[in-house]
């Protein structure tokens, strides 16, 4: 357990952050592992439905620094490239 003032604020700030990066993670990966299952099934359409919710949490995790901003990138391109393959 943190002994000084300091190091208990930084426990309390690093658990705040912990549920943000557990939310931004969760935005972010489940919409993306229902893609890949439904480019699996060949099911394009509904997987085109869901590129918007991938774009807008792959934009926010690069804002708010939980992935950078070429890794979003890269997540978009290969996103786009799994539809056009079908």
């Amino acid at each position: 357990m943190p002994i000084t003032s300091s190091a208990k604020k930084v426990l309390r700030a690093s658990a705040k952050k912990r549920v943000y990066n557990l939310r931004t993670k969760a935005a972010i990966d489940v919409p993306f592992k229902k893609f890949k299952k439904l480019i699996a099934e060949k099911k394009i359409e509904e997987a085109k439905a869901l590129v918007p919710t991938l774009y807008k949490a792959l934009d926010k995790g690069a804002k708010r620094k939980y992935i950078k901003a070429n890794t979003a990138s890269r997540y978009k391109s290969r996103i786009m490239a799994a539809l056009k393959r079908g």
